[in-house]
């Protein structure tokens, strides 16, 4: 199927690797001219290179730290106009909420809530003018399925994704879409983290604390990264205008709920 992308401009956020490197790639071989960020430049040039390689088109790389306000201005202005922007970063680690201070909780919402708004709220105009715009938000399962260990993440997503809702009719009208994609158990650095994590408390091997994690799972796998860049670049195609304010659940058949 051909996504009628070719020539459309992307900013992918956090995108040196995992799942933003996942939809940067899936993007890129659609014919998409992205630009991938990230905080590191080392990063970022091998990323680009492994794009470059896999779909013949030119990558361009800007580092930006996206919870520092001057560095999203540089990254904004760097950008100019946009049609498809996907809104990803990482997210704190997991935790209990004793020890989670006010300190803490403002820190999550600069990293998982206040960035992509700050973006949408510089290229949304734009996408408006020209009568096409794709908006896709990186954030969680748990923004459904609440996890007491992952509040910190749960509640600056959670806050993203009702405040994109309400713009929904605001810009539906001229073509612009805003969905969300909520990833469950994808085989990235973040899992291994996970994984490494449950090794530390539990004095279990890294290959058991792997296949616990799996078998949570009702496909009992993790995640294929490109399956979730593929999700990302149907959501961002031409085909994908009537499809708006959804929450797609990425999760091998995990979710129980019917909403």
């Amino acid at each position: 199927m051909d996504l009628g992308l070719t020539g459309r401009r992307a900013l992918v956020c956090a995108s040196s690797k995992g799942l933003g490197y996942a939809c940067a790639l899936a993007l890129a071989r659609e014919g998409v001219d992205v630009t991938i960020n990230g905080r590191s430049g080392e990063a970022l040039l091998a990323a680009k290179a492994q794009i470059e390689k896999a779909s013949g088109r030119t990558v361009t790389t800007i580092v930006a730290d996206l919870g520092d306000k001057a560095a999203r201005g540089t990254l904004i202005a760097a950008c100019g106009d946009l049609d498809i922007l996907v809104n990803n970063n990482g997210g704190p680690p997991p935790g209990q909420f004793q020890n989670w201070d006010e300190e803490a909780w403002v820190s999550a919402i600069n990293m998982n809530m206040i960035p992509a708004l700050m973006l949408i709220r510089a290229f949304l105009p734009g996408m408006q003018a020209r009568k096409f715009g794709r908006i896709v938000n990186i954030t969680s399962a748990m923004v459904k399925t609440p996890k007491a260990p992952m509040g910190l993440s749960t509640a600056a997503r959670t806050g993203l994704t009702a405040a994109c809702k309400a713009m929904v009719p605001m810009v539906a009208a001229d073509n612009v879409t805003i969905n969300s994609l909520l990833p469950e158990r994808f085989d990235t650095d973040r899992q291994q983290m996970i994984a490494n994590l449950m090794v530390q408390l539990r004095g279990i091997t890294v290959e058991e604390a792997r296949a616990e994690i799996a078998g949570t799972i009702a496909a009992k796998r993790f995640g294929d990264p490109a399956e979730f860049g593929d999700a990302c670049a149907y959501l961002c195609s031409a085909q994908a205008g009537f499809i708006s304010g959804q929450q797609l659940q990425l999760d091998g058949g995990s979710y129980e709920g019917l909403i």
